[in-house]
């Protein structure tokens, strides 16, 4: 009997944390998969249209070299992008570089992406022997901390040469390389951009229009992003969904505690009426119980 009388409030212990447990975990996986920010970085993306000879054929060359996403950090690097079919069916490479590194990661309450890219040469179909585009070397960074203002800076260091012209690149404006009989690229520099909870940072964008006129290829115009990188801020939590207040300790019990403590303080309780009349009857009777047996006594 006192073996059942212990399983009993163990089976219902187990059941009152069985189903704590389960309320609990939708709670936890919620927190657990809440917004922990985002990372991003590319060294190459093309957005390129190709027409070949006549307009008869268009091709779209898109391109991305290096892209890596968190929050599961990745880091890539990468030398070269190629592709198929736009050069008579052999491999055709779009960028080559002695460094393309791009990097993202999520840890900590912070995002954080950067890349980096040396000595790179840029081509298109139509001009294989004429860089649409040499860099020395181009930087980006994004940083996204919680509830801190993010960050984003890109740099270019050295020289840049866009179609076989050297450029000077500057904060004011975008500059235009026009060559008669090939095409034209606009390149604009160092552009950054931040919210209070993101930031973007790209080395160079590059618009194209070029318009060889040999190698079966018309026209190729679209753009092109050297060295991006984005983050986006994990989300601060308030203190009060973490730890909750406790409850006041006023209203707080103990299991069995009389449900009304003043009159557990004084001694009295809801059946003190009762008992006092029950008392009294018992009195009565017992005092006409002696006086019967006197009287019997008597006679």
């Amino acid at each position: 009997m006192n073996a059942n009388n212990f399983r009993l409030p163990a089976r219902r212990l187990a059941t009152v944390a069985a189903a704590t447990a389960l309320a609990a975990g939708p709670t936890a996986l919620a927190h657990a998969t809440e917004d922990q920010g985002h990372a991003s970085a590319v060294v190459l993306r093309t957005g390129l249209n190709v027409s070949l000879l006549n307009k008869s054929v268009n091709v779209p060359l898109a391109v991305a070299l290096n892209e890596v996403q968190a929050p599961r950090s990745a880091e890539q690097a990468a030398l070269s992008a190629s592709l198929d079919g736009v050069d008579g069916g052999k491999p055709f490479t779009v960028l080559g570089a002695e460094v393309a590194e791009a990097k993202a990661t999520v840890s900590d309450g912070k995002a954080e992406a950067s890349t980096n890219l040396a000595h790179a040469k840029l081509h298109v179909p139509g001009l294989p022997l004429l860089s649409l585009i040499e860099v020395e070397q181009v930087t980006s960074k994004a940083t996204c901390v919680a509830g801190e203002k993010p960050v984003a800076t890109s740099n270019l260091l050295g020289s840049v040469t866009a179609l076989g012209k050297k450029v000077t690149l500057t904060p004011s404006g975008p500059v235009e390389v026009k060559v008669p009989g090939v095409g034209e690229v606009r390149l604009d520099l160092s552009q950054t951009e931040t919210t209070t909870r993101t930031a973007a940072a790209t080395a160079l964008e590059l618009t194209v229009s070029v318009n060889p006129l040999n190698l079966n290829v018309a026209e190729v115009e679209g753009t092109v992003t050297l060295a991006k990188a984005t983050c986006e801020a994990p989300a601060v939590q308030a203190a009060s969904e973490s730890d909750p207040a406790p409850e006041p300790a006023s209203e707080v019990r103990p299991q069995g505690a009389p449900a009304e403590a003043d009159l557990a303080e004084t001694g009295g309780s809801s059946m003190t009426p009762y008992l006092a009349g029950g008392a009294v009857a018992l009195l009565a009777a017992g005092g006409g119980a002696i006086t019967l047996a006197r009287r019997r006594g008597k006679n």
